[in-house]
């Protein structure tokens, strides 16, 4: 039972819906001991997967793996010092964060989605270290070095792509694993470029962008990075610079040509799909706002339910309920 419970709590948009639908059944589960009994799922399976207690169920031998990483936003409550409210309430204040996605998933020979092998997905509130600790366990649980192909796509963001060099030498995965911006987060900055150029009209904009995302797709990063320091010469903005420095920057991750030639994805809508079905349809929302380490529970529950890995999450939260009796 206590598996179903928090499968319901991960499915359902609330707690209270989880309490309701068992006693639809006749058995009445308070939506106090709903949240306790996810909360302790979680952390029995994280505290699993902190001592390896099990081994992942599959591998990546001969597979072509995509690997993903980005932010999405939920509230954060946080009671604030001082008297109650007249009610005898605490106060407190309710401040955005972002939890941190990982999706790990399988492409087939011409680049699709491998339906055969479901992904790995896993969120947490503790920062980019966490994730990239938990890219680190789960492609060493799933051999990575074993892997056909493999590939890191991500957008520009400096925390991703700093910490993934680590990753690289802690895996020994260099020049094993190809490194991608988002092709069309790129895209955008060539709108940002084209935007900030206030004397172009808006057809201008049109042709130019359209002329530099061809020249992106044909491999021809050069003749982009050119032009847009033509854009860039003489007095301008900080924008613009950073717009140009961003190009400059991820050169090397700009290889499109040759990435489609591999029929390997170049763009990172899984992992913000992932973001959309893990967290905004149930973490996110008008008025909803959670502690801390209840969030950090839901985040585990949602990530394994909607990646259809809900068994290997029992493996895990069992598997430490099984020592702690013995």
């Amino acid at each position: 039972m206590e598996s179903e419970i928090c499968c319901l709590a991960a499915m359902l948009s609330s707690f209270e819906e989880v309490s309701k639908s068992f006693e639809n059944k006749g058995i009445h589960i308070g939506i106090n001991t709903v949240r306790n009994i996810a909360k302790q799922f979680a952390f029995r399976a994280q505290t699993a997967k902190k001592i390896d207690s099990i081994e992942l169920p599959e591998n990546l031998n001969g597979r072509r793996v995509v690997v993903s990483t980005d932010g999405g936003r939920i509230r954060i409550r946080k009671n604030k010092r001082g008297p109650r409210t007249p009610k005898g309430r605490r106060r407190y204040r309710t401040d955005w964060r972002e939890p941190k996605l990982l999706i790990i998933y399988v492409v087939d020979e011409q680049g699709k989605a491998d339906r055969c092998f479901s992904p790995f997905i896993e969120a947490t509130l503790k920062g980019p270290e966490t994730v990239f600790g938990l890219i680190s366990y789960y492609l060493k649980q799933l051999q990575i070095d074993r892997a056909d192909q493999a590939m890191f796509i991500a957008d520009g963001a400096r925390w991703i792509w700093i910490r993934f060099k680590e990753l690289v030498k802690t895996l020994n995965l260099a020049g094993r694993i190809y490194q991608l911006v988002d092709f069309y987060h790129a895209v955008e900055h060539l709108g940002k470029v084209a935007e900030l150029k206030k004397t172009w009209q808006p057809s201008e904009r049109k042709r130019w962008i359209k002329k530099h995302r061809r020249l992106l797709l044909n491999g021809q990063i050069d003749r982009v990075i050119a032009e847009i320091k033509r854009v860039c010469r003489g007095r301008i903005s900080k924008k613009l610079a950073r717009e140009r420095n961003y190009f400059m920057r991820n050169k090397k991750r700009m290889n499109y040509k040759e990435v489609c030639q591999q029929k390997l994805p170049i763009g990172s809508g899984a992992v913000e799909s992932a973001i959309r079905r893990v967290i905004n349809l149930r973490l996110k929302g008008a008025s909803i706002y959670w502690l801390n380490e209840m969030a950090e529970a839901m985040l585990m529950l949602r990530s394994y339910y909607k990646a259809g890995r809900w068994n290997t999450l029992k493996l895990f939260a069992f598997s430490v309920q099984s020592a702690i009796k013995e």
